[in-house]
């Protein structure tokens, strides 16, 4: 096993940890650090797959303004930050049963294909990309509608949290 693998799979364990704590822990602010875990697992994911530019930007766009967004609109809120009901609903089993049958449809389909065997071919030496995903990033057929729709509703989340701690201000 190359060190490369051991890193990888200790990202995925941290990574798979931390996710379920997000789901799991009861206090808020806690989930919002344990995303901010998770979220520079995958930033570790794509340094190790050389798209360094894709983790600086996973840091600084999901770590750095996203995540910190949460946390702002969770104590903006001023909610109760431990939730006392149940973690849990009744049917969790059902979710449970069903998860691990498309994991395993997964699995299944996934075993005869040689993709996952086969490795990328090499980039010519002239290939840019970071020139290319900014092209996509700009280009009105590619990616700058999402990117607009994103940005748009993390302000209509700012607004709303801004103006739901303002009126319980107003209220005490």
């Amino acid at each position: 096993m190359t060190v490369l693998q051991l890193i990888f799979l200790l990202t995925a364990a941290v990574i798979l940890g931390s996710a379920a704590m997000v789901v799991t822990a009861k206090n808020l602010v806690h989930a919002a650090l344990w995303l901010i875990v998770t979220l520079f697992g995958a930033a570790v994911l794509f340094a190790i797959l050389n798209a360094g530019f894709i983790a600086v930007i996973q840091v600084v766009v999901y770590i750095g303004a996203i995540a910190i967004l949460f946390i702002f609109a969770v104590m903006l809120t001023r909610r109760e930050m431990l939730d006392r009901g149940p973690q849990l609903n009744r049917g969790w089993w059902l979710s449970a049963i069903i998860a691990v049958i498309v994991f395993g449809g997964l699995a299944w389909l996934l075993q005869g294909w040689d993709g996952l065997t086969k490795t990328a071919p090499a980039l010519s030496s002239g290939f840019d990309s970071l020139e290319a995903l900014s092209r996509a990033l700009v280009s009105p057929d590619a990616y700058v509608l999402p990117f607009e729709v994103a940005s748009v509703l993390l302000l209509a989340a700012l607004v709303g949290a801004v103006y739901i701690a303002f009126q319980r201000k107003g209220e005490e």
